[in-house]
């Protein structure tokens, strides 16, 4: 089906887009999915153009996401992947057949959508109401939207930005497939401050007619699987659960509590074969889902990545309604890029970056560091920075006696906590704060010499990723 914007747009350029995104951050972030709808609409609803299946989740979604994107590819669907944030460019939230849009199919997307969104703000002011407050991920979910039906995809991969309920991506009238990777404390002003509050936010993308698979973070504490239950029960439909054989293979991944059985309900289980030994080898599973066994998946990946390509294959198989290619399969796993998960910028002297951001998602980081080098005195160090409206203490508490030394920085984030706070911070917790850096750029010029291992916020991976490179 083609796909063209119905209305004259004067494409920007990739700088113009950024500054029209830049614009709209006095608005924060808006729980409201009308706005979206409405310019979708004004766009001729360039999402009936595909389909489209939507991730959600607290930690893990981007590369689930990604894994999800990966396994459609392989069985030779076009496929479009949605993610968020950026490390380092804005055009990385936008992929078509696993690369990234161009800065100038990026500028134009932005262009039909604060365009549309003036359309729509004018008719509103005309009929006499209020205009919409249009946030960046609006714009940027319509953008999106756009330039996958532009390129005739035939399904797009979208992952929530936020919870699931007032999510940008919900607005997308498409969405024939869910998933949710689990559920941590995180974004709490926004989706509330219990695990049961988030995790109803995040049920909300259950909806009639729609096939689902609920990762193993949702199984955990009981009070929470009830909930995505209870949505699933009220919406007609019967999720796949996903567990672990091995309570070992998702160490860090699960809250608190027992994992009960529900006979009534389709299961998949995975177990790891193979934990990598060292950075570079590969991860090993095996899954049996309802339709198939798979016993030959692997990855150069760390071992807490097997609950999230168990997730993705299983999504997958959803969407299609058959078993996938069992070789097709293997090389979409082995083959998929997770950028800043656990990811390795230099060998030697070595320089990992890994996005974890709230204190789940580190102790998750923790479980593959462990894994690799059980000894905290051979480890590298640790180059750390957070955001201020985070959980600071809890990310530090984590990290702050796993690493021979800590050096402490701040990214050019506006949210970002200041570095001599943080330092105190983890001086505190009784870590061995070795240095501090004003900022991230100064941080990598006197480390490119040394092995370090940044974690702490996305930002920080960002910012490392488009450094790193300048000082070898």
């Amino acid at each position: 089906m083609s796909y063209h914007v119905p209305f004259e747009i004067n494409d920007y350029t990739y700088g113009e887009a950024v500054a029209a995104l830049q614009a709209t951050k006095k608005f924060g972030i808006q729980p409201l999915l009308e706005s979206v709808v409405d310019m979708l609409s004004e766009l001729g609803n360039p999402d009936a153009c595909f389909k489209s299946v939507q991730i959600a989740g607290t930690n893990g979604k981007t590369s689930t996401s990604r894994y999800t994107a990966a396994f459609l590819h392989e069985e030779g669907l076009k496929t479009a992947l949605y993610t968020s944030p950026e490390l380092v460019n804005f055009t990385e939230r936008m992929e078509v057949e696993g690369v990234p849009v161009t800065e100038a199919v990026f500028g134009h997307g932005i262009s039909a959508a604060v365009t549309a969104g003036r359309r729509v703000n004018n008719a509103r002011a005309a009929a006499g109401k209020r205009p919409y407050d249009i946030t960046e991920f609006d714009l940027l979910t319509v953008a999106a939207l756009t330039v996958f039906a532009e390129a005739d995809i035939d399904v797009a991969v979208l992952e929530c930005g936020m919870g699931g309920r007032w999510d940008a991506t919900s607005a997308a009238q498409n969405i024939v497939s869910v998933a949710v990777t689990g559920i941590g404390l995180d974004h709490t002003r926004i989706l509330g401050d219990t695990l049961e509050k988030i995790a109803g936010e995040k049920a909300a993308i259950i909806k009639r007619g729609r096939t689902c698979v609920l990762g193993v973070g949702t199984a955990t504490p009981a009070s929470v699987e009830e909930v995505f239950l209870s949505r699933a029960a009220e919406e007609g439909v019967a999720p796949t659960l996903l567990r672990a054989a091995d309570a070992r293979d998702v160490a860090g991944e699960m809250q608190e509590g027992i994992v009960q059985r529900h006979a009534n309900l389709p299961l998949a289980t995975f177990a790891v074969t193979k934990r990598p030994a060292r950075l570079g080898f590969p991860l090993e599973l095996t899954l049996t889902t309802p339709r198939a066994v798979y016993a030959d998946l692997a990855a150069l990946k760390p071992g807490y990545q097997a609950a999230n390509i168990a997730l993705a294959l299983c999504v997958a198989e959803d969407f299609l309604g058959r078993p996938l290619n069992a070789d097709k399969a293997y090389t979409a796993a082995i083959s998929c890029p997770t950028p800043g998960r656990f990811q390795l910028l230099r060998p030697d002297p070595l320089v990992l970056i890994d996005a974890a951001h709230n204190p789940q998602s580190v102790a998750t980081f923790l479980s593959a560091i462990r894994a690799f080098e059980p000894d905290v005195h051979r480890r590298p160090k640790l180059l750390t920075a957070v955001l201020a409206d985070k959980d600071v203490r809890g990310i530090a508490n984590l990290l702050a006696k796993e690493f021979p030394a800590v050096i402490v920085t701040q990214t050019a984030s506006k949210r970002a906590l200041p570095a001599e706070e943080l330092a105190e911070i983890y001086r505190e917790l009784g870590a061995q704060v070795e240095s501090v850096f004003p900022t991230v750029g100064a941080a990598v010029r006197a480390l490119k010499h040394e092995s370090y291992v940044a974690c702490g916020t996305i930002t920080l991976a960002g910012e490392v990723t488009a450094l790193v490179g300048d000082f070898a």
